[in-house]
C-alpha cells in the first residue's frame, strides 16, 4: 500500500495577501469591540444595528483565519465567504439609505461601510479579485 503524502499547503498570504490579512485583521478588532460595548451597553437604543456589527467581526475573523491558514480549502472557503460578505454590505448599505429609520445607530456596514473609510466594501472586492484562482495558476 502506497502511503499517500500530503502537498504543502499554498500560501495565501504572500504580496498582497498580507494586506488583506492585516485589513482583514483591524477589521475585526475595530467590529468586534465596537459591536461588544455596544451590546453591552446600549442594545436596546439599536439592536438590529449591533447585532449586524457583531456578525461582520465574525465574518472578518473568519476570513482572516481562512486567509492565514491557507491552503486550496481555506482559499475557497474565504472567497465563499468575502463574495457573502459583499452581499451583506451591499445589502445593509442599501437598506441603510432606503430605510434609514430601521437603523437608529450605525452599523460597521451602514451607508457602504462610510464610517469605515468605505473599507468594507472596498476590502471584499479586493479580496475576491485576489481569491478568485488557485493559487497554483498564479506566479509566485
Amino acid at each position: 500500500m502506497a502511503a499517500t503524502q500530503e502537498q504543502p499547503k499554498q500560501r495565501l498570504i504572500g504580496g498582497p495577501g498580507m494586506l488583506l490579512v492585516w485589513l482583514y485583521g483591524v477589521m475585526v478588532v475595530g467590529a468586534v469591540s465596537r459591536s461588544a460595548v455596544q451590546i453591552s451597553t446600549e442594545f436596546d437604543k439599536a439592536p438590529l444595528a449591533y447585532t449586524l456589527s457583531a456578525v461582520a467581526g465574525l465574518v472578518y475573523g473568519f476570513i482572516t483565519y481562512s486567509l492565514v491558514r491557507g491552503g486550496e480549502t481555506a482559499r475557497k472557503a474565504a472567497l465563499y465567504c468575502c463574495a457573502a460578505e459583499l452581499l451583506g454590505v451591499l445589502a445593509v448599505g442599501t437598506w441603510t439609505l432606503v430605510e434609514p429609520s430601521a437603523f437608529p445607530d450605525a452599523t460597521v456596514w451602514s451607508d457602504y461601510g462610510m464610517g469605515y473609510l468605505f473599507i468594507p466594501v472596498l476590502l471584499p472586492l479586493s479580496a475576491v479579485y485576489w481569491l478568485r484562482k488557485p493559487r497554483s495558476e498564479q506566479p509566485g
